[in-house]
């Protein structure tokens, strides 16, 4: 307890953050119904997002090396309070990819500020306890993230100007903290290839990850929307999905620690396929039968990440933890950015459906290509622990390292 109270202002700050930025995807995707954009104008949205969250996962460790900690975190959370008040002066979707860009930067550079602080201060005795109330704090602001939206009117001054001062207000508990401001660590050198150097199974899981991911939480309201739900129900299903991937994550870790994890990763995908094949493919179900899937949907593909990045360390040596995390996050980054664009296209031409069958074509491909994998080479007799991981920052390989290795 002491340990959580010690840290409490940065949770306080990821809550409020997480609220803030994590409610404006789903605001800006029904906004843009309402407002008359494409699909592909809303799908544009979701890419520019992930653009300016390369951006500050890049950015940030260099800022604070600059300025700080509590300066680049509150230059951070200023870029994105003002992306979202400039929503209503320019009605735009180009203009709105632009603003959508600072709350991309904004994340990224408030995730590496908050994680850079938590790595300094944790010990190897408190860093279990201290991340796993990290993960809690940080799936219990993305869930409650999903549920602003049923309280917020699209394409309202009032809405975005309430995410603003959430925005606002997460500057004030870390701002405000007594807690040392730390050093500043070394940003980690981003070298992409590597991942694929130690596992190409691994980065292409975590591509199709952010495949999943990234194009559901983007364009997943405009599905809601044109198969019928009501606002607060698409929150419901933007939440379902979070809670789904939330419970898999320790049954899935589980199997991945004492089985291949190749054939987890092959088997998630499968189930993956069969979830989005079947959503896709059932027409005419219920509000409750669509909740239900989003919830399948969530638990069979959010812990795709996590294994693969398990896979890749596996491969890895100690010295190496950090920066195969980061290169990890640039294939994620990578799939993140292309992702939405892709799918909003693509239920432009065919469909509300055809966002399910893109993303079930990618876990296809992902189970042939690990298949062609287990012939290239065993899988390695000592392996690190499986891990939870966040998909947040370059500098989340410090936070996970020690919790990777084995006994």
């Amino acid at each position: 307890m002491r340990m959580i109270l010690s840290f409490a202002a940065l949770f306080l700050s990821v809550i409020l953050l997480q609220l803030s930025t994590g409610g404006v995807g789903p605001l800006d995707a029904l906004s843009g119904l309402k407002l008359g954009f494409s699909t592909a104008q809303i799908g544009m949205l979701g890419s520019a997002h992930f653009v300016g969250f390369f951006i500050g996962c890049w950015w940030a460790p260099r800022l604070m090396g600059t300025v700080g900690h509590s300066r680049a975190f509150a230059a951070f959370t200023s870029t994105g309070a003002i992306g979202l008040l400039a929503h209503y002066l320019v009605i735009d979707p180009y203009a709105w990819a632009f603003f959508r860009i600072a709350s991309g930067l904004c994340v990224a550079g408030c995730y590496t500020v908050v994680e850079a602080w938590l790595q300094a201060q944790v010990t190897n005795e408190t860093r279990g306890r201290a991340m796993g109330t990290y993960r809690v704090v940080d799936m219990t602001g993305s869930l409650a993230a999903q549920m602003v939206i049923s309280v917020l009117a699209p394409a309202s001054y009032i809405s975005y100007n309430l995410l603003a001062l959430m925005c606002c207000a997460a500057l004030l508990p870390l701002t405000l903290s007594k807690m040392r401001q730390p050093d500043t660590p070394d940003a980690p050198r981003l070298r992409p290839g590597l991942a694929v150097r130690r596992s190409p199974l691994a980065a292409a899981g975590v591509v199709v990850a952010a495949l999943s991911s990234a194009s559901f939480r983007m364009v997943g309201p405009v599905y809601g929307e044109q198969v019928g739900l009501a606002t607060d129900q698409i929150a419901w299903f933007l939440a379902a999905f979070v809670l789904g991937g939330a419970l898999a994550q320790y049954p899935v870790g589980w199997l991945a620690d004492r089985y291949d994890r190749r054939w987890v990763l092959i088997g998630m995908s499968l189930a993956a396929t069969a979830s989005c094949a079947a959503t896709a493919l059932l027409t005419g179900l219920s509000p409750a039968g669509i909740l239900i899937m989003a919830g399948v949907f969530g638990l069979t593909t959010f812990p795709i990440y996590s294994i693969a990045a398990a896979h890749a360390h596996d491969f890895a040596d100690h010295t190496e933890r950090v920066e195969l995390s980061a290169a990890l996050m640039f294939w994620f980054a990578v799939g993140a950015i292309a992702a939405p664009l892709l799918a909003s296209r693509l239920m432009e031409m065919f469909g509300p459906g055809s966002l399910f069958l893109m993303i079930a074509v990618g876990h296809v491909v992902l189970v042939l290509f690990g298949l062609t994998r287990m012939r290239a080479r065993p899988a390695p007799e000592d392996r690190t622990a499986y891990v939870w991981s966040p998909r947040t920052s370059f500098l989340i390989g410090r936070l996970m390292g020690k919790s990777r290795e084995r006994d």
